[in-house]
């Protein structure tokens, strides 16, 4: 008997997409819920866009693209190949540089990883060091003060769950009900992480590990001044 997914009648462009993240699942020897996990999409929202149910989003595309490092052009339209040595698009990317966006990253509960659109981008950095293909968005708020100051930029790198924690480095932290800036640091309890703030004014906050359900490594702080 068919299922209420073999109905589903899937446009042509998406249908040649999802052949494509298919086969990079299997090429990565990946389940739909630890190729989620690895690109920091919910298991739930793998499985909607692998079935039809929806269509994958450009923020869903772009996951793929950095945390697997695949042609975007690819992936998207079937053409290039799925691993260039040097693609167009990326050579855009360092000539362009890193594109800024309009996001407080600790404003707000939705994933980040839908925010990354081409609307919110707001301007470019092209500095040595400065990685082209990674985000810059906007903290607020004076907890990390004097390592970062209110209004300051900071460049993320996505961190999958699995992988180990540096422990005493700044990363954006995804909580359910919030996002944090903060030194991540070991507990006394491995279950556990300690959230510490530059400023002493604020208290260490202690969460599960399990509760944890992004994580983005702070690469490089820029001066808010050089960017206004």
């Amino acid at each position: 008997m068919d299922t209420e997914s073999d109905r589903l009648e899937i446009p042509a462009k998406d249908a040649g997409v999802l052949d494509r993240i298919r086969y990079l699942i299997r090429l990565k020897r990946h389940t739909q819920a630890s190729f989620g996990k690895f690109i920091g999409v919910d298991a739930a929202t793998v499985s909607r866009v692998l079935s039809g149910r929806t269509s994958p989003s450009d923020a869903f595309i772009n996951r793929i693209v950095v945390n697997l490092g695949v042609s975007k052009k690819w992936l998207s339209e079937g053409s290039d190949v799925p691993f260039p040595r040097t693609s167009e698009a990326h050579s855009t990317q360092v000539q362009q540089g890193a594109p800024v966006y309009n996001i407080d990253v600790t404003a707000g509960t939705t994933p980040l990883s839908r925010m990354f659109t081409d609307e919110r981008v707001i301007g470019r950095v092209y500095l040595p060091g400065i990685d082209p293909t990674l985000p810059i968005v906007r903290v607020s708020g004076d907890s990390m003060v004097p390592r970062l100051n209110p209004g300051c930029y900071i460049q993320i790198r996505p961190i999958n769950l699995d992988a180990p924690i540096s422990w005493g480095q700044i990363y954006v932290v995804v909580l359910a009900d919030f996002r944090l800036v903060k030194y991540v640091r070991r507990d006394d309890n491995p279950s556990m992480v300690r959230l510490v703030s530059a400023n002493p004014d604020y208290d260490d906050i202690e969460v599960r590990r399990s509760d944890i359900e992004g994580l983005y490594l702070v690469e490089n702080v820029i001066n808010h001044d050089f960017l206004s």
